[in-house]
Order: structure tokens, then sequence, then C-alpha cells
């Protein structure tokens, strides 16, 4: 006779109310999962996996003042050795490789239905990958995804903080002495560079991959 499978042990690092409320139902009612624990920062996630064996953690990659990239090294660090499944609204192609290059075993989004994300939960806990189809070309191909490693231009820059201080095409036109439309080919570049469709994806990125000339410009301009 077939000894019991233990439960598959979940933690959940969410943020939002409404999700995280709907996933710990969703999880409660799924035969062989047992939730441990509900947090809302990586803070928190850290001090339970310190004292409670987690198998498999649904990281969600916006917490607030934090991003899902903070968790994998103090993870590592504190012996945590389950599994990670990434659980967004938007991911940009940029953000799913590299959340697959820190060790995410998974990316879930949002808007699917929830027997997938009970599913991705049984492949990741089984040692299976499991990526969003919409992600999947992206993570295949090494040249659909550039994480620059070239330094942004003089415009690109411009171009970047004006957006990060929440100007308009035209104000950031004005502010570096060029025409709208040269802005909004510059800002399309950059979305076609990184995979992003979003200003604020590409906000992001930009934050993660030029903060030392994102920085230096905005100390120039005070």
């Amino acid at each position: 006779m077939e000894a019991p499978r233990s439960p598959i042990k979940i933690l959940l690092v969410d943020d939002h109310a409404l999700f995280g409320e709907a996933a710990v139902r969703l999880l409660a009612s799924e035969p062989g999962f047992q939730t441990i624990g509900w947090c809302g920062s990586v803070r928190e996630a850290l001090d339970t996996l310190s004292s409670t064996p987690v198998d498999v953690v649904l990281l969600d990659l916006d917490l607030g003042q934090e991003r899902a990239f903070s968790f994998f090294d103090p993870a590592r660090q504190a012996g945590f050795q389950g599994r990670v499944l990434i659980v967004a609204g938007v991911v940009s192609p940029f953000e799913a490789r590299r959340l697959v290059q820190l060790g995410a075993a998974g990316i879930f989004l949002k808007q699917n239905p929830p027997a997938l994300l009970t599913r991705a939960i049984h492949c990741i806990a089984q040692g299976e990958s499991f990526v969003d189809q919409e992600l999947e070309r992206f993570l295949q191909s090494e040249g659909d995804v550039r994480a620059s490693g070239e330094s942004l231009t003089g415009r690109e820059t411009a171009v970047l903080s004006g957006i990060l201080e929440g100007l308009t095409n035209k104000e950031i036109a004005s502010r570096v002495h060029v025409s709208e439309a040269l802005v909004k080919a510059t800002l399309q570049n950059l979305f076609d560079k990184h995979g992003v469709r979003t200003r604020s994806q590409l906000l992001r990125i930009a934050l993660e991959q030029y903060p030392n000339q994102l920085s230096s410009r905005q100390s120039d301009r005070e």
C-alpha cells in the first residue's frame, strides 16, 4: 500500500489583500496543499522561512517598496531550498528572464484562472518548471530580451529621467530642446530594446539596470 504523500507546504508572499485572500481560500480548498502563512513583505517571508519548512513560495513580483528580485539571495542564505513561483499582473520579458536566472521555478500571471495556479504549484513542487505561455518564447530566445549591457545615450538618459519625474513627452521635449516626435521615437526605441510595452515597465527595468546614470542625471539637475 502506497504511503500517503505529505502536503505541499506553501508560503504566500503578496501585499495585495484582494489576491491574497482569494489565494488563501484557493489553497485551503485544494487537497494536498498546506498554507504555512501569508506575508506582505520579503522581511516577513524570511522570518517565516527561518523557522518553518516550506516547499513552495508564491512570490508577488511587486511588494510595495520591494520587488521579488530582493528575495532570492537572502532566502538562500537563510537556508531555503524550496521552489519559488512568481505571481504577477504584468512581467516584462527582461524581468522574466532575470527572475528565472535568479532561481524562480515558474511565473504565473494573475489574470489566469485559479485552476492553472494549482497546476503550476504542483508542477514546480514536482521539480518541473512552469512559465506562462505569453513569456515562454522570450525565455527560449536569447535575442528577444536584451538586458542591455551598454550605457544609455545622453538623450535616452534625459528621456528616462523625465519619465521618472512624471513629465509628459511635450515637457521632456521642452527640457531637452528637441522635438516631441524625437522624444516619442527615443521612447519607442527604449521599449523595443528592453522588450516592454509601458512606461512603468520601462522605468522598473531602467532603475535596476542604470541606477548610476539616472541618479547622476538627477543630481546634475538639483
